[in-house]
């Protein structure tokens, strides 16, 4: 078995390979990670693992912010730029096909939620998917789905998967769930004072 040294510079891990004079006090238990001092010493096949996982934090994150930043050209280049991407609004069973779809999708939001935040409550990633819990918040200042705008300020969790294409480097999706009915509902709330 090859092993690696993981070490944290900055927050960032890096990955080394051991020498074969180092390798000797490692106990050679199959995959086993051994903690000596701060440093992590796991099997070369984790490394490409780690690295993959890392790149798509990396882009999930530059996702989100090119997001909140309502730069949605740079939203649109981390996904693949062909027919392959697609975006999957799963509440509406609603899929939004190729690269073209998904700039569609992110022109409703951007005219239906002008003001749209994402917040980040809960990271989950494994090889090729990403998963962030986060609550939206926005005002409906646009059209959504056929319901006119109020201006009302709207609020709700929400979970997206991202699926990567095959060496991790761009989206090839992003999947929504959230309760689609309560965001209708607060979308077309009546406001206080109003007259009914």
């Amino acid at each position: 078995m090859i092993l690696w040294r993981r070490t944290i510079h900055s927050g960032e891990p890096t990955y080394e390979e051991l020498s074969e004079g180092e390798e000797h006090h490692v106990p050679h238990v199959p995959r086993l990670r051994k903690q000596m001092r701060g440093l992590y010493y796991v099997p070369k096949w984790e490394v490409h693992m780690h690295s993959s996982v890392e790149r798509q934090r990396e882009i999930v994150a530059e996702h989100i912010r090119c997001e909140n930043e309502h730069d949605w050209p740079g939203v649109h280049d981390t996904f693949v730029q062909d027919d392959r991407a697609y975006y999957d609004v799963v509440p509406l069973g609603v899929r939004f096909k190729g690269i073209d779809g998904v700039r569609n999708f992110y022109r409703t939001i951007a005219t239906a939620l002008p003001d749209l935040r994402i917040e980040v409550v809960s990271e989950y990633d494994v090889p090729a998917c990403s998963i962030r819990e986060v609550v939206i918040t926005g005002t409906h200042k646009g059209e959504y789905l056929g319901l006119q705008p109020l201006g009302n300020k709207v609020r709700g969790e929400l979970a997206a998967f991202y699926l990567f294409n095959e060496d991790c480097t761009k989206l090839i999706a992003e999947r929504i769930y959230y309760d689609q009915a309560g965001l209708a509902a607060q979308m077309q709330a009546k406001q206080a004072g109003e007259s009914a």
